[in-house]
């Protein structure tokens, strides 16, 4: 596809996600990107949480997800490798996919790099527009970012894709080809390096109320892992499954 062509569809895929309310369905649970003042009510709940009298898994676990707000809220949602889909109206050079690089920033064409340290993906769009705002007067701009995660176990086809922070888990589970006839939904857990980030019954509710990728604050490398119904075949199934993962790479929730 020529840059035309993809200027089109990038301008026509983000024009859809500003589209009027009344031209879309009804907005599902947790498809906004979640924005700073609510990640620090919800940090404050969860302090309240763990502080309080009451069973240590429950204290322990409002703690964990304390340290992941906390985090979140002090270096923001993005890292180098992640990619913003950007469109601005009449500015076809700034239009088109591009990859955070360090800092964390987006180097643009003209631009320069806008640093993203600290920033949220709520508070993407307006950043961007401030700074392309100092070379181009009121600019028409649009911007969505991507996440890039693991899905492990018994799916069709375990490997890391590229998701919209708009979709949900259940998008990415389905683009990894499903579970398999072995899956053990109920075990299905995220995990972030060594911890275990979501699980049980949070995560079966997170997925029942239509929660995203970003209302989880997932963010580049983490993974869905999905057990199969027997131990031993899972830890075999999760070695196996390291050696495969670079063959599938999609992009979800955006076009």
């Amino acid at each position: 596809m020529n840059r035309i062509g993809r200027i089109m569809m990038l301008a026509a895929a983000l024009a859809a996600l500003h589209a009027p309310a009344a031209a879309q369905a009804p907005t599902r649970p947790g498809t906004a990107a979640v924005t700073r003042t609510q990640l620090n009510a919800l940090l404050a709940r969860n302090e309240a949480v763990a502080a309080a009298p009451g069973s240590r898994a429950a204290r322990g676990r409002a703690e964990a997800d304390a340290r992941i707000l906390r985090t979140r809220l002090e270096q923001g949602d993005f890292q180098v490798g992640d990619r913003v889909l950007l469109v601005v109206e009449g500015q076809p050079e700034l239009t088109d996919t591009f990859t955070v690089s360090s800092g964390p920033s987006l180097l643009l064409p003209i631009i320069g790099p806008v640093p993203l340290a600290g920033v949220l993906r709520s508070e993407l769009q307006a950043q961007l527009r401030g700074h392309v705002g100092r070379f181009i007067r009121d600019p028409a701009l649009y911007a969505r970012s991507t996440v890039r995660i693991a899905v492990l176990g018994e799916v069709g086809a375990p490997g890391y894709y590229v998701v919209s922070s708009e979709a949900l888990v259940s998008d990415a589970l389905m683009a990894a080809g499903g579970p398999t006839g072995r899956a053990r939904l109920a075990g299905m857990r995220i995990e972030r390096g060594d911890e275990r980030v979501l699980d049980g019954d949070d995560l079966q509710e997170a997925i029942t109320e239509g929660r995203t990728v970003d209302a989880l604050s997932l963010r580049a490398g983490d993974r869905i892992v999905v057990p199969g119904r027997s131990g031993g075949a899972l830890a075999e199934t999760g070695r196996a499954v390291m050696w495969v993962i670079p063959a599938a790479v999609a992009l979800i929730g955006l076009f």
